[in-house]
């Protein structure tokens, strides 16, 4: 098999071959990383690439298996890792020139359990600082751009682990999602992404954004990718306190039940208010196709509303910049990170306003601002407690719906994946990008973007979200694998394998 071929396996795929012992990891994991080498400075979806530590751990990979002691499925698959997650001797940057070459005395629970698993880590993944952004162009590292169109944003704030999947220079990546950072980039790049419900993942060891909203969870090319990995991540945490003590089924297992493409038996809402005035007409035509797919597989279809949902962005816009400028408040370079000394004989005071000043973005000053002023004696009730309010409004309506149907389903963003620099300098256009995946964070409900074909006016790919109850995320898996079934079917093959800036083994600018 060759270098190309393995790059553009699947996590599936690949586990196939280790088992048959027909490729080993340490080669899985040079390939990719020479398709990094080969690739990345044009797509930029690394802001660390550890070549020693991910070929040392898939020779240990080897050496397990060869004693017939492999941890799992995973083990020696590669992986990349957004770097808002804190890896034990590896920087953690968060996108961020604050904390510029911080490194980790400890793993997250996610990176802990990937390395117990036995998946090299191939690296950090570029975002958005501190995950604020829906486009990678608020990294202080410069932006990540899309692989189908080099030009174009791959979505964020985790733009990079989409586009090192996109890019095939990862087979699996870790993203995170406070407010669609994982299901919108992987609309706009064509790759499958999956915010668990709130607590199925750990935090322990994720910085911080809006601790109410924030989520880890997977990056993958397939749904089943997702789901492999999404059952090594997953499971209670004493470390975190908002971690869900319960069991969970095999979401493999249940992605490979939907991957039959029968949906007898399932009844799918479609969500009324996530359609309309300021939805791209392309990407209506691949959701009303989508939708139609399962129909004629089995489902049962109804129109459902959620008539709170309409005020879901400006409700998130609150809680977020509210929980983000107390979590961002321990940037005070005293303790860690970058430290900027004014001249003369400067007190704390001024040493700290100089270090937030240089090293934090516009992005996160604009958020920190607008979140202490929310939290701000006299305006609490106003603004954030309001907010609380629409909150608690969105949860019932999704109580509502799920009393009704099995799963809700909506497009994933509303537009394909816009130019680099086409709405950076306007907030509100950048916002309206999450219409469609703030509500599942506020609820704290489980959700899946998978792939719903490329929109009519460019070669550029849209996305299908499956909503679920909480706790019921084998149920986003086994829906998202039987519309990715028929719709593969319907392609011919995987869509990304149509991607135009991946026609060959290197991106060319």
């Amino acid at each position: 098999m060759s270098t190309h071929d393995r790059t553009r396996s699947t996590a599936a795929e690949l586990v196939d071959e280790l088992a048959a012992g027909t490729v080993t990891s340490v080669e899985l994991t040079e390939a990719h990383l020479d398709r990094i080498d080969a690739v990345d400075g044009a797509v930029h979806a690394f802001l660390h690439v550890d070549r020693n530590g991910a070929l040392l751990q898939a020779a240990a990979s080897d050496e397990r298996r060869e004693r017939g002691e492999a941890r799992g499925l995973l083990d020696g698959v590669p992986i990349a890792v957004k770097d808002v997650l804190a890896t034990r001797g590896l920087p953690t940057t968060c996108g961020s020139k604050i904390l510029e070459g911080w490194i980790p005395p400890y793993d997250a629970t996610v990176v802990e359990r990937l390395r117990a698993a036995g998946l090299p880590i191939l690296g950090k993944t570029n975002m958005d600082e501190f995950a604020m952004g829906s486009s990678t162009e608020h990294s202080a590292y410069g932006p990540t751009r899309n692989p189908w169109d080099l030009d174009r944003i791959p979505g964020g704030s985790g733009g990079g682990s989409a586009a090192a999947v996109a890019s095939f220079e990862a087979p699996l990546a870790i993203g995170t999602d406070t407010g669609g950072s994982i299901r919108q980039p992987g609309a706009v790049t064509g790759t499958v992404g999956v915010k668990p419900t709130y607590g199925g993942v750990s935090r322990y060891g994720l910085v911080a954004l809006a601790n109410s909203l924030d989520q880890a969870g997977p990056v993958t090319r397939t749904v089943l990718d997702a789901a492999m990995l999404h059952d090594v991540i997953g499971g209670h945490d004493l470390r975190d306190s908002t971690s869900i003590k319960t069991e969970w089924p095999s979401f493999t297992e249940a992605a490979r039940h939907g991957a039959t493409g029968d949906m007898t038996g399932v009844k799918v809402g479609v969500i009324t208010e996530l359609a309309g005035d300021g939805w791209q007409a392309g990407v209506m035509n691949r959701f009303d196709e989508s939708v139609e797919l399962l129909v004629q597989a089995g489902a049962e279809v109804v129109e459902v509303s959620c008539p709170s949902f309409v005020h879901a962005l400006a409700a998130y816009y609150l809680i977020l910049p509210a929980e983000a400028s107390s979590n961002l408040a321990k940037f005070d370079a005293m303790r860690f990170g970058l430290r900027v000394t004014p001249e003369g004989n400067p007190s704390a005071e001024e040493v700290m306003r100089a270090t937030r000043d240089a090293g934090f973005g516009d992005e996160v000053k604009r958020r920190i601002i607008l979140g202490t002023y929310a939290l701000s004696s006299g305006y609490y009730d106003a603004y954030y407690g309001q907010a609380q309010k629409i909150r608690t409004l969105i949860s019932r309506d999704f109580d509502a719906a799920f009393a009704q149907v099995d799963v809700l389903v909506s497009p994933t963003a509303p537009t394909a994946a816009f130019r680099i620099g086409e709405k950076l300098d306007d907030p509100m256009a950048m916002y309206l990008n999450d219409l469609a995946t703030i509500p599942a964070n506020l609820a704290g409900v489980p959700g899946i973007s998978v792939p719903s074909g490329l929109v009519d006016e460019e070669p550029l790919p849209a996305g299908f979200q499956v909503l679920a109850p909480a706790l019921a995320d084998d149920r986003v898996y086994r829906v998202g694998a039987a519309l990715e079934k028929l719709l593969t079917d319907r392609w011919g093959g995987p869509l990304l394998d149509r991607a135009p800036a991946l026609d060959t083994n290197e991106v060319v600018r």
